[in-house]
C-alpha cells in the first residue's frame, strides 16, 4: 500500500537522496502562506525548487523556514532558502552554527572526506538577523495553524520536534522508518544520550499524535506504534553494540558486524534487500557505530577493554 504524499495542509517534498523515499522536506500550506519544514541537504537544492515550482510556489513564496536540527540532511539548504528571504528558524544551540558554519563544515569534511561536497554540497553563513531561536514551548502562529517547538535531546542536543495540530514533525529523535518498515534510531556521534532520547519519547508521546512526519520518510498515522517500535529497537541495537564493546571490539571492527546485524533484523521484519540497503542510505552503519560507541564509553568509562 502506498503511503499519502498530503495530508491536510502538509505534502511531502521527496528530495531523492540517492534514492527515493529517503530523505523529506515537508511544504505546510498556511493563510499566511507556504511554510517549509526540513530543507535537506544543499546539494539536492535544485530538486527541492522543482518540487516547490510543481506545488505551484516559487522559492520567493516560503518566507519561514523550520529545521529539527543542523545535520546537513535537515539543514543544509537552509542558507539558500535565507538567500531567498525566508527566516530560519531553529533551537537556540544550533542557530550560532548556522550564523557560523565553519565548525559544523570541518565536522562534516572529517567524516566524509573526498564525499563531502558531492552528498552535502556547500555551507554558507545565514545572517543572525534572518535565524529565530526557538525555546522550547515557544508558538509560531500563522493565521489559524501554529507550529510548537518541543526541545527533543537524544539524537543531538540541538533537536527541536515541531508540533502541528494534532501531528509531530520528528526530526531524527523519532526515528528512521522508510516505507511501511520498522523504526531505526540513527546514532551519529557526539551527541546521543539515550537517557535524553526516552525523555524526549515521552514527551512525543504526551503531545498525543495522531499522525507523525519523520524526515526518514514520509506520513505515518500509527504514531504510538511506531515509538513503540522506536524504544524496542534503541534498546536492541544500543545494547548490542555495549556487548561488542564488552568483548573488546573496536569501532573500526564493529562495524561490518554491525551491518550484519542490521540486515538481519531488517529482514526479519521482511524487508526486500532493496529496502534494506535504502535504510543504509538513510542511516549508514559506520555512524551509529561510532556513535554509540561513544555514549558508552563515557557513560561507563573503564568498562570495556583498552
Amino acid at each position: 500500500m502506498s503511503e499519502p504524499v498530503s495530508l491536510g495542509p502538509v505534502t511531502v517534498l521527496d528530495l531523492h537522496f540517492q534514492t527515493a523515499g529517503t530523505v523529506a522536506a515537508f511544504l505546510v500550506r498556511t493563510p499566511e502562506g507556504p511554510v517549509l519544514v526540513e530543507t535537506g541537504p544543499e546539494s539536492l537544492f535544485g530538486t527541492l525548487e522543482t518540487a516547490v515550482n510543481a506545488q505551484g510556489f516559487a522559492l520567493e513564496d516560503i518566507r519561514h523556514v523550520f529545521v529539527t536540527h543542523i545535520h546537513l540532511d535537515h539543514s543544509g539548504a537552509a542558507w539558500r532558502l535565507a538567500r531567498h528571504g525566508a527566516r530560519i528558524y531553529v533551537h537556540p544551540i544550533g542557530a550560532p552554527h548556522l550564523a557560523d558554519p565553519g565548525k559544523l563544515l570541518g565536522s562534516a569534511r572529517r567524516i566524509y572526506q573526498e564525499n563531502m561536497e558531492r552528498l552535502w554540497g556547500h555551507l554558507e553563513p545565514i545572517p543572525q538577523e534572518q535565524i529565530t531561536p526557538l525555546e522550547d514551548g515557544q508558538v509560531v502562529r500563522f493565521g489559524g495553524l501554529a507550529l510548537q517547538a518541543i526541545h527533543t535531546p537524544g539524537h543531538a542536543i540541538h533537536h527541536i520536534t515541531y508540533r502541528l495540530e494534532d501531528g509531530l514533525f520528528t526530526g531524527d529523535v523519532g526515528g528512521i522508518r522508510l516505507g511501511q518498515g520498522t523504526v531505526i534510531p540513527p546514532c551519529p556521534a557526539p551527541d546521543i544520550n539515550l537517557e535524553a532520547w526516552a525523555d524526549s519519547i515521552v514527551r512525543m508521546r504526551a503531545a498525543a499524535p495522531t499522525t507523525i512526519y519523520p524526515t526518514h520518510f514520509g506520513i505515518k498515522g500509527d504514531a504510538m506504534a511506531h515509538f513503540d517500535s522506536l524504544e524496542e529497537n534503541i534498546h536492541r541495537i544500543a545494547g548490542w553494540v555495549r556487548e561488542q564493546l564488552v568483548a573488546g571490539g573496536t569501532e573500526e571492527g564493529v562495524v561490518p558486524r554491525f551491518q550484519a546485524f542490521m540486515h538481519d533484523l531488517l529482514a526479519g521484519h521482511g524487508l526486500s534487500e532493496p529496502a534494506i540497503q535504502d535504510y543504509e542510505t538513510a542511516d549508514p552503519a559506520f555512524m551509529s557505530v561510532y556513535g554509540l560507541a561513544r555514549y558508552w564509553r563515557k557513560r561507563e568509562p573503564g568498562a570495556f577493554p583498552a
